[in-house]
């Protein structure tokens, strides 16, 4: 922080939060288990002046800081208005349902909280009953599931989707009950007064204390569609916890977007709508073929000469934008949207939803000229090609243009919080592009021994990324902690076809033991049953890719062995990193040593964090890439790391992990 604002006399909200974190508290009182901790205390002191002073702090806090509760306490002592954010819904959730309760109730401070999510996370009555009506769900279960939504639908207060059993968020059946911007018919819904998402927002405009999410956030600042505009001018404390992932998350709300799967659920929707409203007054269905067409022509235009996308690849826009079946493919889709709207104009007075899909008839048409000219000055332009879609995307490079307006509003607080913000001092990763330049900054410290509980190994002679041998190596050396600890291994990689790699090598390795260590693979089940299947039995390596790189959390001794395969660079053909270097370099600056080593530290910050969980975690770092040990940028990368203890030898490493296991045995004996 700086001097003059380390010698400013502390607020009374500052005072007010000492009291609070005493051993005498409240927290202390209502937890018969709490401890103080001094740098949770200096975090909430900090976030407490910020809030004083309305300033701008960002507080990189380590692993075991306890900063929810550090940017609670003070939050909630203040009486005033909060907009709390962070970075998914499931950890809304848990600030939400549990975090917040408890100090609430400890604190007792009579403030009304509530929970505000995207639309597509309530259930839609008036989409649930033309679902009903509908002969178009994808499959029989989708049918049998429909019902026990219609039987959930008449007992639920909120409508949120997420607290219904036996719902998973990735079912076929979603798209068909829930609304998105498009679909939605506003005020003009026969259901709207018993709307679930107007009656959540109107919750979060009367609360004290409102938990959102980034998306939601920046859904809002881009598209006015969250209610979050109408609620952030009247708050006086904005708060972002897992504030590194919120410029990729503003990225996909700022840019523009043109979807095949934009237009495949448009053509349903006017097939459905047609059918079911003005059965023979328009060839709805000859309508809706023409559009399932063109997101057909314009998918293989995008692929080209590419076969089969295995995930999603993001490729050069001037890659395909130059190719004459592309521009062909654009002006069909803009062609086959101009006859929907026309033969949507006809019937528009039947119903709101044929006005509504005559807005979105025009959307898309404006979508497919915008790309067929010029990107807009300062932006960047690609194709997501995945299987089965693709989408055309013109983004900013970053949300700085966009982050500095809201700063410039209303004076309020406004809090940035993560364990991972930068590698520096001043954490420009993540306040340059945010336009924090002038915010206050704190970096508080993990409270954990790294020292004394965790080894970092990094293989001088192990083959380069760059060499045949190196997923198999990484595969071995795997193999090798896992023995000697009994499983309880991730392995992170940083490609896919490392993680095909290295799974496949792991199980032909172990499935000849007479009690074959398991390895679960990113890919072969959703990642929370991986993980679910991990706890239950840790005898198990588990291969993951970049979902797992964070946002995992596995206390004790269940994990106690992390390997990355290779430093996680960003790749150097991506567009967006493309555009990010030639403008470092435009500006004379060193992409590499600001952009990528910056990127890559922040990466290995995260993945390595999966390691050391609690104060009594104990467990081996190996990072298989040479460049870590050799290069003269690995010691910056090195010191990126929690201060871990080093083993220079594959030797000490599996000494270290033999003793881990020992030391495993004894305590399950003695208990």
């Amino acid at each position: 922080m700086d001097e003059a604002q380390q010698d400013q006399p502390p607020s009374e909200l500052e005072q007010w939060v000492v009291a609070a974190f005493d051993r005498g508290g409240p927290l202390a009182r209502a937890d018969s288990h709490y401890m103080p901790r001094e740098p949770q205390l200096r975090m909430s002191q900090a976030v407490a002046g910020a809030i004083a002073r309305r300033e701008a702090l960002v507080v990189e806090a380590g692993t075991g800081v306890g900063k929810t509760f550090a940017y609670l306490v003070p939050a909630l002592l203040s009486g005033g208005r909060a907009l709390i954010s962070t970075a998914t819904k499931s950890l809304q959730d848990q600030l939400f349902l549990r975090d917040l309760p408890r100090l609430l109730e400890a604190l007792q401070v009579p403030l009304r909280s509530a929970l505000l999510k995207g639309r597509g996370s309530y259930l839609c009555l008036h989409r649930m009953k033309q679902a009903r009506q509908s002969a178009d769900l994808p499959d029989r279960r989708s049918v049998f599931l429909l019902a026990r939504v219609e039987q959930w639908a008449q007992g639920t207060v909120s409508g949120d989707l997420a607290e219904m059993e036996g719902l998973d968020e990735r079912s076929p059946l979603i798209p068909f009950i829930n609304s998105t911007r498009d679909n939605c018919l506003g005020t003009d819904c026969p259901e709207y007064r018993a709307c679930h998402v107007v009656k959540a927002r109107r919750e979060a405009m009367e609360a004290d204390v409102v938990v959102v999410n980034h998306h939601l956030f920046f859904a809002d600042m881009a598209l006015r569609d969250s209610g979050v505009a109408e609620l952030l001018p009247s708050v006086d404390i904005a708060i972002f916890d897992e504030a590194h992932q919120l410029p990729e998350a503003g990225l996909q709300f700022l840019g523009t977007l043109l979807g095949t799967a934009q237009l495949i659920d448009f053509a349903r929707d006017v097939l459905a709508q047609g059918l079911t409203e003005a059965r023979g007054l328009q060839d709805w269905q000859g309508l809706a073929a023409k559009l399932e067409r063109a997101a057909r022509e314009l998918r293989l235009a995008c692929a080209g000469p590419m076969k089969d996308a295995r995930g999603m690849l993001k490729l050069r826009w001037q890659e395909r934008a130059g190719g004459e079946g592309f521009a062909a493919a654009l002006t069909a889709v803009a062609e086959a949207a101009a006859l929907a709207e026309a033969a949507i104009q006809t019937v528009i007075e039947v119903s709101p939803d044929f006005a509504r899909l005559h807005e979105r008839a025009q959307q898309l048409q404006q979508l497919a000229t915008g790309f067929a000219a010029e990107p807009e000055a300062g932006a960047v332009r690609w194709i997501d090609l995945s299987t089965h879609q693709a989408r055309l995307v013109e983004s900013p490079l970053d949300i700085r243009e966009a982050m500095l307006e809201q700063l410039g509003g209303p004076p309020k607080a406004w809090i940035f919080t993560s364990a991972t913000l930068g590698d520096d001092e001043q954490l420009r990763w993540f306040t340059e592009p945010a336009g924090l330049d002038d915010a206050c900054v704190l970096r508080v410290g993990s409270p954990f021994d790294y020292a004394s509980h965790a080894r970092l190994y990094v293989p001088r002679g192990f083959p380069k990324p760059s060499e045949p041998s190196h997923a198999p190596s990484v595969a071995i050396m795997a193999a090798r902690c896992a023995r000697a600890l009994g499983g309880r291994t991730f392995v992170l990689t940083t490609t896919l076809r490392a993680l095909q790699t290295i799974g496949d090598a792991l199980r032909e390795d172990f499935e000849a033991e007479p009690e074959p260590i398991r390895v679960l693979v990113q890919g072969a089940a959703p990642k929370r049953l991986l993980l679910q299947q991990f706890l239950e039995n840790p005898r198990a390596v588990l291969v993951g890719s970049a979902s797992f790189w964070e946002g995992i959390d596995v206390p004790g001794d269940d994990l106690q062995c992390v390997l990355i395969d290779k430093l996680p660079f960003p790749p150097p053909n991506d567009p967006l990193v493309e555009a990010r270097v030639q403008r470092l370099e435009s500006q004379g600056r060193n992409a590499f040593a600001e952009f990528f080593i910056a990127e890559a530290a922040i990466a290995l910050k995260q993945g390595g964090g999966r390691l050391i969980r609690s104060e009594t975690d104990k467990g081996l770092l190996v990072v298989c890439d040479p460049r870590m040990a050799g290069m003269n940028y690995g010691r910056r990368l090195r010191d990126a790391l929690p201060p871990m203890g080093r083993v220079e030898t594959e030797g000490e490493a599996l000494d270290w992990l033999r003793g881990l296991a020992a030391e495993r045995e004894r305590a399950q004996k003695s208990a």
